[in-house]
């Protein structure tokens, strides 16, 4: 590989692992910050989120499209399907507004030889499909298409994103983060491999018409981390914990149903003044008459005799029956901490360190 291509090469994974560490602790705690519960209106928290992180991600890519500067179909002004003509008479054109003898400008000689290198590799049908592939630094490494190579990086690639995206979506307010993520990065792989085993380029030409195929990937695997951070920022957000709020409801039930044990055990003891004070036949015997009214006799003509104490009594034992229910359902909803633990956390980043590293070389 060239210096060229490999400061190219360097700076790509350069770029990957910055890019990585930025949108991880930089973008997402201030989309979490927009998405605050009671910082803005639901609505409008979802749109300012979402503007804030297409925003970012535009201005980022496009200052790194601006760093790598234009592909070899801008510097000439042709398209991918212009023919060796079209590109022939391009270069005649511009090769003599740029000419070291009839340019005076400093940087003449460098857009001379970067024209020259455009015209020839866009003129060598061979070195043009390895372009369109694999960019400059395929040319610079010789590299062909290989199905088996292919496959592997590319498996590699997916591999380690998935694994990235699996640890910071652990825990069950990402479930639907998850969902998202693994939908966007499927969507991507399938889309990555009809472009690079299609014999040409599947995107239209009015679409885009000096891109390459190489450089469509590019952008792709540029925006996923940002798609990613976004997934996990809006799905927290929209999380809705049906088990909390069950566990709240148990609370409160739990807690009603302390309040009428105290109030119950208050008439309960207002009874047995009454029935100390000389009124408790009168009681009884009208409790008796109402409670066993449309009741059959007992053998031997005998009727329960049921007092109003026993019957406070009895709806007292009930209702801390459905006391005791409430709480073990209350302690049966205690869920772990939906935080991810910090050994896994850095041993992702660790992981991406050293997949960069060893696949770069």
């Amino acid at each position: 590989m060239s210096d060229e291509g490999a400061s190219a090469a360097g700076g790509d994974d350069l770029s990957g692992l910055s890019g990585f560490f930025f949108y991880v602790f930089i973008v997402h705690p201030c989309t979490a910050w927009i998405l605050r519960p009671g910082r803005f209106e639901r609505k409008k928290s979802i749109m300012y989120a979402i503007a804030f992180l297409a925003a970012l991600a535009a201005i980022k890519t496009g200052m790194e499209i601006q760093a790598k500067g234009p592909n070899h179909y801008a510097k000439l002004g042709v398209t991918r399907s212009s023919n060796p003509l079209a590109i022939k008479r391009a270069y005649k054109k511009l090769s003599l507004q740029v000419h070291p003898d009839k340019n005076k400008s400093p940087d003449a000689p460098a857009q001379f030889d970067a024209l020259k290198r455009a015209y020839d590799v866009l003129m060598d049908m061979e070195f043009r499909e390895v372009y369109n592939k694999f960019g400059q630094e395929g040319i610079d490494s010789n590299k062909r298409y290989d199905e088996t190579q292919f496959f592997i990086e590319l498996g590699v690639f997916y591999l380690t994103w998935g694994m990235m995206a699996y640890v910071l979506t652990l825990g069950k307010r990402s479930g639907n983060a998850r969902q998202w993520t693994f939908t966007g990065l499927i969507v991507m792989l399938v889309v990555e491999i009809a472009i690079m085993t299609s014999r040409g380029n599947p995107i239209p030409e009015w679409l885009l018409p000096q891109t390459t195929e190489y450089e469509v990937i590019w952008i792709m695997h540029s925006l996923f981390p940002a798609f990613m951070n976004g997934c996990r920022s809006l799905g927290a957000f929209l999380y809705v914990d049906l088990e909390e709020q069950q566990r709240k409801l148990l609370l409160a039930l739990q807690e009603q149903n302390k309040d009428i044990l105290l109030v119950l055990r208050d008439v309960q003891i207002g009874i047995q003044s009454i029935q100390a004070g000389g009124g408790g036949h009168r009681i009884a015997n009208a409790t008796a008459e109402s409670s066993t009214a449309g009741v059959p006799i007992g053998v031997g003509g005998n009727i329960p005799r049921v007092t109003p104490t026993g019957k406070i009594k009895e709806l007292q034992d009930r209702l801390q029956t459905s006391n005791a229910t409430v709480t073990q359902a209350v302690n049966q909803l205690k869920t772990e901490g939906s935080k991810n633990s910090s050994f896994g956390f850095y041993a992702m980043i660790l992981g991406y360190i050293v997949f960069s590293y060893i696949f770069s070389n």
